[in-house]
């Protein structure tokens, strides 16, 4: 187990380089505002949602990702938000925060376009104390902690109208160059060996409608991109019933599939969980992944704004 904890950890920030650098969330339908700042705005109050996901449990130093946001409509046109998170891979963790500005337009009678901008900043990590690995003398593992931030920023942009969206948003948007080595070892190099943080493309849409009085069914899709990995895309199947109580599924391009269920109390607290079936070599050492949400809608700042 302890090897297959340290290759995860040099597989991981082998990623961060060069493949998928930001954490993937089952309930992405309900955690949009994560994804794409320009929902921010979209619904006529303030809301506050949470999500902790321990992915790939029974694998020692894991990735186990925590995210708080608040977000929703400060005036007519306009939606703010704002949201800090944390993914630790055992002695390696990202964390940071951003805030964003959304502006909406009135396309026609139905549908409206959201464009937004956000900015924050990223902190990487690397404590290097307690490491247990076979080759102690080798100077990639020496050393103390490694701290590196490094601004941020998103941009997305959301055509949407009562009952469906369709958006894109492009994090990573600075691709600020990312150095994760100590300044010893990295003398010692002959070549530059920081990278760089990758722009990612999501794509998302999803269409809300009505099977009967009670039941509403809400397919969505989420695709992911950036360069050199292949296209990833999630896609999910919720069904809500008397708009309190929700379950359904998701289907990832990596052969997962995850369970949703999901439960509104009063129409003001929402409580989600989705736990996920691996479907890779890492089944023989994972039982799965966990995420839960946590989520309260707040009043509207300007009540009088409400349609």
């Amino acid at each position: 187990m302890k090897k297959i904890s340290f290759l995860l950890l040099a597989f991981i920030f082998s990623g961060l380089i060069y493949s998928q650098q930001l954490p993937q969330l089952t309930q992405f339908m309900d955690n949009g505002y994560v994804l794409n700042p320009a929902f921010a705005g979209m619904d006529d109050y303030y809301q506050v949602r949470t999500t902790v996901r321990n992915q790939w449990t029974g694998i020692t130093d894991a990735p186990s990702t925590t995210i708080l946001s608040i977000y929703g409509k400060q005036e007519d046109n306009v939606g703010l938000g704002g949201v800090i998170f944390n993914d630790q891979y055992g002695h390696t963790s990202r964390a940071g925060g951003a805030i964003s500005y959304a502006y909406h337009l009135s396309l026609n009678e139905k549908i409206k376009l959201s464009l937004a901008l956000s900015g924050g900043f990223t902190q990487f990590k690397i404590d290097k104390n307690g490491w247990n690995v076979s080759n102690p003398n080798d100077p990639l593992t020496q050393g103390d902690v490694i701290v590196e931030t490094v601004p941020d920023a998103t941009f997305g942009f959301n055509l949407y109208s009562k009952d469906w969206y369709l958006g894109v948003a492009i994090p990573q948007l600075l691709t600020s160059n990312l150095n994760l080595l100590d300044n010893n070892l990295a003398n010692t190099l002959s070549t530059d060996q920081s990278g760089t943080l990758s722009r990612h493309i999501y794509v998302m849409g999803a269409y809300n409608f009505s099977a009967s009085k009670n039941w509403n069914i809400e397919p969505s899709l989420l695709l992911k991109s950036v360069t050199p990995s292949p296209l990833q895309f999630d896609f999910a199947i919720k069904a809500t019933y008397d708009k309190k109580l929700w379950f359904g599924a998701d289907y990832r391009s990596t052969g997962d599939i995850g369970a949703l269920f999901g439960y509104s109390i009063n129409d003001r607290y929402l409580i989600g969980y989705s736990y996920d079936i691996l479907n890779s070599e890492l089944s023989d050492y994972s039982t799965g992944s966990h995420e839960f949400m946590l989520a309260i809608k707040l009043k509207t700042v300007q009540p009088n704004l409400v349609k």
